[in-house]
């Protein structure tokens, strides 16, 4: 059984090793020339394809980080810098014996359903490689590709941002702080990456001003007793007081636990539905930053003027110089129908966040494009590993048609 693997980062080399494990024939197309995907930092943007800043670590630790059946190298840190999570990587591709069945250079066109799909359930996958179209015929397809290449950028829910003459870029364009030096700095967005981008900023802005409309659970890498956090709120415990409490008590005690490192409320930064909070965000730095004056937290953008903002429920103008936006990316798969995946308003309808539900033939999935409470990794390949096996016809695929839709959101 042929099956195309769309993307060679954390979830395309898991659906490729994973299919060698079930017998099946993986051919991956990687449309850059090099494995990695998100964790392989350059100092160039590329199109179609995430984009890293010089920075980033880790925000969950190699413990909790590893594939099932190769752990890290003992001297690696708990907390990885990008370099060395790729290097992981690269260990993990030579290991098993992946990057022969990689395709470097390829960019997947269009995957559409063979005529026969009713009875076969192939697919025509076409790519392009050297400005040279080529067509296969594959029997199953894992897409792999992500969900971090397509910025979103609302400018119309920021009135006046028209007007305003100062620099403006999305969070995907950020690589190095250089580009703050010395200005009055806002973030509109309160995710991991606006986060770690006030903080760089703030070393070297005259001012960083975050503005949030949610709020958001902060925790530190290093928690109780000095373990990694994920270690501790990652636990059987923890996933029984999730979702086998009654929802008003676990949340209430959800919310004892994190609050005790620090007060989100006297940060102002405590959600105003703590049930909403999906993803924590993992920063060291920013309670003292926010201690020491170097980070200000305000509400939501209410105005943007020449050259300045105003906030709700703020009176005063506050003078900015640049405005990253770090409000997410949008789901893209231009390469498939729309009535096989549909995504509105970054909601994507996918049995258990993998299976498109109205496929007449299971042998379309998508992997990797959910926000754990933790590691991706380790959900990826269990993905990867469900998948191969259904499309081996090892593992029964539920009937769908009878089915809730399943959602996902990326904030």
């Amino acid at each position: 059984m042929r099956v195309a693997v769309v993307g060679a980062g954390v979830s395309g080399l898991a659906a490729t090793k994973c299919c060698l494990d079930e017998g099946l024939e993986p051919t991956c197309f990687e449309q850059s020339q090099d494995i990695g995907g998100l964790w392989r930092y350059t100092e160039h943007i590329e199109a179609g394809r995430p984009s890293l800043y010089a920075s980033v670590i880790s925000n969950t630790s190699k413990e909790m980080s590893a594939f099932s059946d190769f752990p890290f190298p003992e001297h690696f840190p708990a907390f990885l810098p990008n370099a060395l999570l790729l290097d992981y990587l690269r260990r993990y591709t030579e290991h098993f014996g992946l990057r022969e069945h990689i395709r470097f250079g390829s960019t997947v066109v269009s995957i559409r359903k063979r005529p026969d799909f009713a009875t076969t359930g192939q697919w025509e996958v076409v790519t392009e490689a050297g400005g040279k179209q080529t067509s296969y015929v594959f029997d199953a397809v894992m897409v792999c590709s992500g969900s971090f290449s397509e910025p979103s950028l609302p400018l119309q829910c920021f009135p006046g941002i028209e007007r305003f003459r100062g620099q403006r870029f999305h969070s995907r364009q950020y690589k190095h702080p250089d580009v703050f030096q010395g200005k009055r700095v806002l973030v509109v967005g309160m995710g991991n990456t606006g986060v770690d981008i006030a903080v760089e900023a703030s070393r070297v802005a005259a001012k960083v001003t975050i503005s949030t409309t949610r709020g958001a659970w902060l925790l530190s890498r290093v928690s109780e007793h000095g373990y990694p956090w994920d270690m501790i709120l990652n636990t059987r415990l923890m996933t029984l007081i999730k979702t086998k409490l009654p929802a008003p008590l676990s949340w209430r005690l959800i919310n004892y636990k994190v609050n005790q490192w620090f007060n989100h409320e006297n940060y102002g930064l405590q959600p105003e539905n703590s049930w909403l909070v999906r993803e924590p965000l993992v920063n060291d730095e920013l309670p003292s930053y926010i201690l020491t004056g170097r980070i200000t937290i305000r509400p939501g953008v209410k105005e943007f003027k020449d050259s300045s903002v105003l906030f709700h429920n703020c009176p005063e103008e506050e003078p900015i110089d640049v405005v990253v936006f770090s409000t997410g990316y949008t789901i893209s798969f231009p390469f498939l129908e729309e009535s096989i995946i549909r995504v509105e308003n970054k909601h994507m309808s996918l049995y258990k966040y993998v299976f498109p539900p109205r496929l007449q033939k299971p042998t379309l999935a998508v992997l990797g494009v959910i926000k754990p409470f933790g590691a991706i990794m380790p959900v990826a390949e269990m993905q990867a590993r469900w998948v191969s096996r259904v499309f081996k016809g090892r593992a029964a695929k539920a009937c769908v048609s009878c089915l809730p839709r399943l959602s996902w959101r990326r904030k």
